[in-house]
């Protein structure tokens, strides 16, 4: 660092000003005292004569340096050292002791009660403002560090509520839950952080419904506004030229509303099915996004279906095709339409729960009073060993 900018921050203001409490029943040893540190603008000197109202004029003061005289009528000095470092107003405020001597016994003893420094008084007064810029300089990096902790404690918990606030507002634009034509589940437990999951499923028209689920990369209320606003276009059917039973159209359209060069660089990841009531036919596509699994009850040998996502994530590349595959539904299928969250688990034991391990345990029966989704997620607040998540847990149950 230059001279010029060590004597810059030599010459800049205290944030705090130096509070010097001196504690000494003579008064002209205050009015000494008081005077030395005069032409100091930034020192604010208080004075306490009487010995047993020291520690509570410490208290009210909060000094950054407390003088303390240890010959004194009624209270002992050395007895009044160790009452500050009790006090936790004081606890932590440097103590310079003045006596008459320099006696080594005596400072011993004041510092083995909590001083910090000696001095004999009356000391010279350029080293008397020396010793207190040199105490009180650790003792207000200390209150600004603690004044910076509160400050982004109370960010946090602002970003926190604001990002509650957020979780309900995505938490309210969710479909309620549907009974026919399909019957249908879901939960959405948003991270400690926000991410960017949203879904729905809505009848396009009477042989049609729709089901999605789309996750934005990152966290936080960006994702979760951009998120928002995909769903929100799937769901009022404002792509231009879209047969929104035409998987291929809708994700294609996408794709061209929501460049990532316009997003801040942000995209989304996408599951998308239309399910044909007359014929059974669910028609797919994906993009990059987990695939959606098929849980046959009773058919041990085909128990789990994986409907793949084939194609690349939305908004990287402006010409990008989305192909579809069709599934026929079954009376006895459950299917399954999720974000990664509910599988990329950071065990607290430490490793990770994948995508295979997920898989293996949607094979697994559920207890009778629980639900497969509310199972799954009592597991993964099991293996990280917590209630809040790391990421969003979304997960939409149709079963047919």
């Amino acid at each position: 660092m230059s001279t010029n900018a060590n004597q810059d921050r030599q010459q800049r203001p205290f944030h705090h000003r130096v509070r010097v409490l001196l504690v000494d029943d003579q008064a002209m040893i205050g009015e000494a005292v008081r005077r030395m540190l005069l032409s100091q603008e930034d020192i604010e000197f208080h004075y306490c004569q009487d010995p047993k109202e020291a520690l509570s004029a410490a208290a009210s003061i909060g000094p950054a340096v407390i003088l303390q005289d240890l010959i004194m009528p009624d209270v002992d000095g050395l007895d009044l050292v160790l009452e500050y470092r009790k006090q936790e107003t004081t606890r932590l405020a440097p103590l310079i002791v003045l006596s008459t001597k320099e006696e080594a016994d005596t400072k011993a003893e004041a510092f083995a009660r909590g001083a910090n420094d000696h001095l004999v008084k009356l000391p010279d007064p350029v080293e008397l403002i020396a010793r207190v810029r040199y105490h009180s300089r650790g003792c207000i990096a200390l209150l600004e560090r603690n004044e910076a902790f509160d400050a982004l404690a109370m960010s946090e918990r602002a970003l926190q509520d604001e990002l509650a606030r957020a979780a309900d507002y995505v938490r309210s634009l969710l479909p309620k839950p549907m009974l026919e034509p399909v019957r249908t589940d879901w939960r959405f437990i948003p991270s400690i952080s926000l991410g960017g999951d949203a879904f729905d499923y809505h009848q396009i028209d009477e042989n049609h419904l729709a089901v999605y689920l789309l996750d934005v990369c990152g966290h936080g209320v960006g994702s979760a506004l951009l998120s928002v606003s995909a769903m929100n276009v799937v769901r009022s059917q404002t792509l231009p030229e879209a047969d929104f039973r035409k998987l291929t159209e809708v994700l294609s359209g996408l794709n061209r509303a929501f460049p990532m060069h316009q997003q801040n660089n942000m995209f989304f990841t996408m599951w998308y099915g239309v399910y044909e009531l007359s014929s059974r036919k669910l028609e797919y596509a994906g993009a990059g996004h987990p695939p959606a699994l098929i849980v046959r009850r009773g058919d041990v040998a085909r128990a789990v279906e994986q409907l793949e996502s084939q194609a690349p994530i939305i908004g990287a590349f402006p010409s990008q095709e989305f192909p579809s595959n069709v599934w026929t539904i079954n009376p006895e299928d459950r299917m399954f339409v999720y974000s990664d969250g509910v599988y990329e688990i950071h065990k607290s034991e430490g490793g990770m729960w994948g995508f295979d391990d997920f898989v293996e345990f949607m094979t697994q029966p559920a207890p009778q009073d629980q639900s497969k989704i509310n199972h799954l997620l009592a597991h993964v607040r099991q293996l990280q060993g917590g209630e809040a998540l790391q990421d969003d847990f979304s997960m939409i149950e149709l079963d047919f």
